[in-house]
């Protein structure tokens, strides 16, 4: 058997592996170019979510390559959720089809992130933008096959059927992000929300969110002490939604 059909084999073979395990379904996308316009701003999950950083943790984190003349980043839809399986087949046929002169890098940017859930403290590790995935590349016929084929990838950004790379500014932006020495803390509550204080003096109390100031991580919660209402002014990390 040649060299050609050895390498279509397995790249049929590798593709049904891999499309068992991608679902059907598409979740809805947002739009990325809005999505990029915010990379720079607090960021939040959820409608009740906000995120906000913690002081400085020095780690080492590895940054997207930069831009070149003859390559650039390009913006793949993926099926949300699945973005880091959708990496692994993309690496695969990349591997497979010798096309690592033309495709150089594909990553899903991540975050560090502060959770507190059911009383403890977690550091995470959550997708800055789901649903998309970075691809490094010189695009022409062959790398663009490569990367659309891949299983559970459902298209290039870009105008029309033309892919659009990122500006310099736009990757940067997303480096920064990535880069960041400080986690972010994940807020679940807002305004008006029974809260139980899980840390501090009044650990196992319950009260009502009266105010939150992201600015400096704090959140005043209303506490009943003998049928009064008293505020009580808390770190996020002290409270959790319940």
């Amino acid at each position: 058997m040649s060299e050609e059909n050895e390498a279509a084999t397995a790249e049929a073979k590798l593709t049904h592996a891999a499309a068992e395990e991608i679902p059907t379904s598409l979740s809805p996308l947002v739009d990325f170019s809005s999505v990029l316009s915010q990379v720079e701003e607090v960021d939040g999950s959820g409608q009740d979510e906000t995120t906000v950083e913690e002081s400085p943790q020095p780690e080492d984190k590895e940054a997207l390559p930069d831009v070149s003349d003859d390559h650039s980043w390009y913006v793949i839809h993926c099926y949300s959720g699945y973005e880091n399986k959708v990496k692994h087949n993309l690496l695969q046929r990349i591997e497979t089809m010798q096309m690592q002169d033309q495709i150089f890098a594909v990553e899903v940017p991540t975050e560090d992130e502060i959770e507190v859930k059911e009383g403890k403290r977690r550091t995470v590790q959550r997708r800055i933008f789901p649903g998309y995935i970075l691809v490094q590349m010189k695009m022409n016929d062959d790398s663009w096959y490569v990367v659309r084929n891949t299983p559970g990838v459902t298209g290039f950004v870009g105008m029309g059927t033309k892919p659009t790379p990122l500006r310099t500014d736009e990757v940067h932006g997303i480096m920064r992000r990535m880069e960041a020495e400080a986690p972010k803390i994940k807020v679940t509550f807002r305004s008006g929300q029974k809260v139980r204080i899980i840390d501090g003096p009044f650990n196992d109390f319950m009260g009502i969110v009266d105010e939150i100031d992201i600015d400096k991580a704090k959140v005043r919660v209303l506490v009943s002490f003998f049928g009064r209402e008293t505020p009580v002014e808390l770190d996020f990390l002290q409270v959790e939604k319940m």
